[in-house]
């Protein structure tokens, strides 16, 4: 197969001297021989030193800017692997390294890279083969740890997919980085930013803050993390006052003005109180101490780059900037580093540049306090500290080294070693691999897809996305004797999404952190609802009151809830929903007390007027009444009105809506069918007129009348009954209440029934009109004619009363119709009789009844007469025949009617046949 190959060269330029690698091997920091070479990538040094703003010449620039922390990452790497190699892991094969410097630069780490790529045992060791297929290329290294950088990552792994070479990140966390189409070879022994953003979204919304800044790197990994957090912001109702974002390059000379113009932005948002950061630690170092120049006091959100740098929390008046919190990765044991440690000034440095390094920078800084020593440390060049140290004794400081743990970085690191190890061991079975050539970087990317390692008690694996699904700590700088301490506050599960405290007094601080105002507006109380202002930002808003049957129980509310049915209502400014109070006409309502007596007096009039007529059944007043039998059939019916105005009171149910209108209607159409057989049979007692007779005489049917009149009316009710029952309804008219009615089911069948004992009331009175001039004493059609007006009347004023009346004492209304109706026609049928029985007994009597109806008799009766003989004596005008009077003898039992002519004494005249006073008069006594 045809390849093309290139050739490596590798130039250092110093500041002031330029050193050229003779050899690639120069260009590595550290290394240590193996039967397969695993490769480092980290950024140990901070800067590139340029001598020009932009490159000229295509040459690597020395570095500066020693970073502890990465450095302790390196050695984190190097005991690792000599742990398995000292260890029955890999079973007598060992493991070398390679690790190289990528001074936080794309470029150089790429460098570093095509030095990865390059053929296994060529006699060129920097000849990298282009081929199409790479299956049986074996590079020098078969796996990769790093880099220290997301952005540095990107680039890396791009290159290194070209052969499927396995690529473990301790600390690069862009979430972008999760895309295993675009990163195949890619993984992580950390959680994505994704879990991370999440996590500070979730503390700012459980701190009740919705109104912050964010500062971010301008690199690939600061851009992915502030859209990320972007999008977790947005799901949780925060808003982002400004964004600054702070060139990549400490060598830009736009740096030091941005870094002033996101303070002074910090300065003037005087309602942003809290500040995340997504930066590196070099970055965060200098803009807390413009920070601190400018007595800046904010809650500041560190993301895992920098929660837990000692650098950065020793430095000067630390404290002035406010409260710090931030997210590191759970750590594991690692005692066994602590040990490494303490026992590194035992180790070589001919094959570990970076511990030549850090010992010749011990020798020129130790002098210095604590943080002028870092500073020292962080500010050598390379060319600068070979220079200063030349003449300087060597002493070891491992109290330093000890102090810049941050133990999530150790223990990522560790782990991302173990893993291509357990990968190793993996591929290694049945195969002899003391050849490098027996382990391929695509088969070892397959087996570390199957790896499981130890965390935390527990065996995790790498998920499809190739990261670990690890927790976080939430870290709380606090004061502690007068020092920064970074401790532990709880613990974030990224699978559960919640906070996770070890004790009440942890709780306590996170609680403590509410205390700090940083929103755009005030907080909406329950009872209000947000109304957007013409801000763009939906947490710059107005606080409202929620409108009536509307309510909010929680603050910062966008929308106030609806009470979630009619049965329930709520006020203006609301928190709840009140049940609504059901009304109707109550047993203890003081009118349903009134309307009960009237309902009682009733019942005792009943009761009386039954005594009374019982007491005197063969008298002629109960006897011209109809009866004793009659008088009970009205008085029961009179009875049942009364009992239907009963149902009217009380909660409504079925059985009463059912029951009341059918037992009112059936019982007064029953009581009005009987008075009007009483109108019919008085009338033609005591009707003279002969064809008014003959028609009463065919009419007259009491039994059939009575049985006809109510039984159209039990149809009527029937038919409503089954048809269009009545039933309970809720009426939801009154806005607070709730009004519990019958409803009638069929308004026309209604007033059908009204309308029907109307239209028998109204024949009633006709015909108890037309014998309203009966004898004096005894004028029950007149009184009949009073009871009908008197239904009338009620029932006329009912219907506009009715229909303009609503609540809970609609029904007391037709319950007082009915009882005055009732009322009235039971007082006028009988009270006129018990008033005669009682008050007036000399005239219940069967001689003064006969008297007084004979009276009544001859009146009529000679009209009749006087009319007749009128008539008969147009021939001769002179002669007229008057009736004198008619009077029951003592000794007559027809009784004679006296006739004489004008002028002449009283003759006995001829009794006259059948017309006769007498005649007439017993025949109406024994109609009545």
């Amino acid at each position: 197969m045809a390849f093309v190959s290139f050739w490596i060269p590798c130039f250092v330029i110093g500041t002031d001297i330029a050193l050229s690698c003779q050899n690639a091997n120069d260009f590595v920091d550290a290394s240590s021989p193996g039967d397969i070479v695993i490769g480092g990538l980290f950024a140990v040094h901070s800067k590139m030193l340029r001598p020009e703003e932009y490159p000229i010449k295509p040459v690597i620039q020395n570095c500066a800017g020693f970073e502890i922390q990465v450095f302790l990452q390196t050695l984190a790497m190097i005991h690792a692997i000599e742990t398995i190699n000292n260890s029955t892991l890999l079973s007598g094969v060992t493991l070398g390294y390679e690790i190289y410097d990528t001074c936080a630069d794309v470029t150089k780490a790429m460098a570093s890279a095509l030095r990865f790529l390059a053929k296994f045992n060529s006699s060129e060791d920097d000849v990298v083969e282009f081929k199409c297929n790479y299956s049986d290329y074996v590079p020098r290294i078969k796996a990769v740890t790093g880099a220290s950088y997301s952005e540095v990552s990107m680039a890396v792994s791009r290159l290194l997919a070209l052969q499927l070479i396995p690529q473990v990140s301790p600390s690069s966390s862009a979430e972008i980085l999760s895309d295993k189409i675009r990163f195949p070879s890619f993984f992580r022994t950390i959680p994505s930013d994704f879990h991370q953003t999440r996590a500070m979204a979730h503390l700012i919304c459980e701190s009740g803050w919705n109104w912050i800044g964010v500062i971010a790197t301008d690199d690939d990994n600061g851009r992915f993390a502030l859209e990320s957090f972007g999008v977790q912001a947005m799901a949780n109702n925060v808003c982002i006052a400004f964004k600054e974002m702070l060139p990549a390059y400490l060598s830009d000379n736009t740096f030091h003005t941005k870094v002033d113009h996101a303070i002074e932005k910090i300065v003037k948002e005087t309602r942003v109180n809290v500040i995340v950061v997504f930066m590196r630690q070099i970055h965060v170092l200098k803009l807390f101490k413009k920070a601190i120049e400018r007595n800046v006091n904010k809650i500041w959100i560190a993301s895992d780059n920098w929660s837990a740098a000692v650098k950065i929390s020793t430095i000067p008046n630390i404290r002035q900037l406010g409260t710090i919190v931030g997210f590191g990765f759970k750590s594991g044991d690692i005692s066994t580093f602590q040990d490494f440690l303490r026992n590194l000034h035992e180790k070589p440095t001919e094959n570990n540049k970076f511990l030549h390094e850090y010992i010749m920078l011990l020798s020129v800084c130790a002098h210095l306090e604590y943080h002028d020593f870092q500073m020292c440390i962080s500010n050598q060049s390379r060319d600068e500290l070979f220079q200063n140290a030349e003449d300087k004794h060597h002493i070891w400081r491992d109290d330093f080294l000890k102090a810049n743990i941050e133990p999530g970085f150790i223990h990522s690191t560790i782990l991302a070693i173990y893993a291509i190890a357990h990968a190793i061991k993996g591929q290694c079975k049945g195969r002899n691999c003391k050849d490098p050539s027996a382990v391929t970087p695509w088969e070892l990317l397959e087996e570390l897809k199957k790896v499981t390692v130890s965390y935390d008690d527990r065996e995790i694996k790498f998920d499809s996305n190739g990261d670990l699904s690890i927790s976080y700590d939430l870290l709380l700088w606090k004061e502690i004797d007068g020092h920064m301490e970074i401790t532990t506050m709880a613990q974030y599960d990224p699978e559960k999404g919640d906070f996770i405290f070890e004790d009440e007094e942890k709780k306590k601080e996170f609680l403590d952190l509410k205390k700090v105002q940083s929103t755009c507006s005030q907080h909406c109380r329950p009872g209000q609802m947000k109304k957007v202002t013409e801000s763009p930002h939906t947490c710059c808003y107005e606080c409202v009151y929620c409108p009536e049957n509307h309510y909010s129980n929680r603050t910062d509310m966008d929308y106030c809830y609806r009470c979630n049915n009619k049965t329930y209502w709520a006020p203006i400014n609301s928190t709840t929903c009140f049940r609504k109070t059901v009304h109707f006409l109550a047993w203890t309502d003081w009118f349903a007390i009134f309307l009960l007596l009237l309902f009682a007096f009733g019942l005792v009039l009943i009761l009386s007027v039954s005594v009374i007529f019982t007491k005197n059944v063969n008298t002629p007043v109960v006897k011209a009444s109809g009866g004793l039998t009659v008088c009970y059939i009205i008085l029961f019916s009179h009875f049942l009105i009364f009992l239907s105005t009963v149902f009217f009171i009380g909660e409504p149910t079925e059985f009463k809506c059912k029951t009341r209108q059918a037992l009112f209607g059936i019982s007064f159409a029953l009581c009005v069918s009987c008075i009007l057989t009483k109108s019919l049979k008085i009338l033609l007692a005591f009707s003279f007129d002969p064809k008014l007779q003959n028609f009463l005489k065919c009419v007259y049917k009491p039994i059939p009348i009575v049985v006809t009149c109510t039984g159209i009316q039990v149809i009527v009710c029937t038919f409503w009954l089954i048809f269009r029952t009545p039933f309970v309804e809720q009426n939801f008219s009154i806005p607070r209440a709730i009004i519990l009615e019958c409803n009638e089911g069929s308004v026309v069948a209604f007033w059908m029934m009204l309308s029907y004992i109307a239209a028998l009331a109204f024949v009633c009175f006709i015909f108890a009109f037309k014998g309203r001039k009966l004898p004096e004493n005894y004028n029950e059609a007149k009184f009949i004619t009073f009871g009908m007006l008197i239904y009338f009347i009620a029932w006329i004023v009912f219907i506009p009363v009715y229909a303009t009346t609503f609540g809970k004492y609609l029904p007391a209304v037709e319950i007082i119709v009915v009882l005055i109706s009732n009322y009235g026609i039971l007082c006028c049928t009988f009270l006129p009789k018990c008033y005669i029985i009682i008050y007036k007994q000399e005239t219940n009597t069967k001689s003064a009844f006969l008297s007084m109806v004979y009276t009544y008799s001859t009146k009529s009766a000679g009209s009749v007469a006087v009319s007749q003989i009128s008539l008969d004596s147009k021939s001769s005008s002179s002669r007229a025949t008057v009736l004198d009077s008619c009077k029951p003898e003592k000794n007559s039992v027809n009784g004679n009617c006296h006739f004489r002519e004008p002028g002449q004494k009283e003759t006995t005249g001829k009794v006259l046949p059948k017309n006769t006073t007498g005649t007439m008069a017993r025949r109406r006594l024994s109609s009545i």
